[in-house]
């Protein structure tokens, strides 16, 4: 990654052990894509749902040249599983914005399709 990373915790105590998860994720996103620029990480405990348990939501925000990729409301009662949820839905459209770039996705031309009748 080329800038920095930036992890943030709310609602709960800030781990060594979710640091470390956290930084895992993103080494792995900066495989897809090596030219990221920046990435932050939002994971805080929501209170709201009082009669499921205690949430979890996880925000990433991912900066790459020309794109920024922003992941929100990945939600669950485990904070690792909606970390996983959230960088699962980041790599996939890391990847799709990688295949745009590198010309992968066939663009369709903007000429209308001929139009003829038929003479017999």
């Amino acid at each position: 990654m080329q800038n920095s990373l930036q992890i943030t915790v709310r609602g709960m105590d800030h781990s060594d052990a979710l640091d470390k998860h956290i930084r895992g994720k993103v080494e792995k996103l900066d495989r897809v894509y090596p030219r990221l620029m920046g990435c932050r990480v939002v994971a805080e405990l929501e209170d709201r749902h009082k009669q499921q348990g205690k949430q979890f939501a996880v925000r990433v925000d991912i900066t790459a040249p020309g794109k920024e990729i922003v992941v929100n409301r990945q939600h669950d009662e485990d904070v690792y599983v909606a970390l996983r949820d959230a960088f699962d839905a980041a790599k996939r459209q890391l990847e799709d914005y990688a295949d745009i770039q590198r010309g992968d996705v066939k663009a369709h031309s903007s000429v209308p399709p001929p139009v003829g009748g038929v003479a017999e």
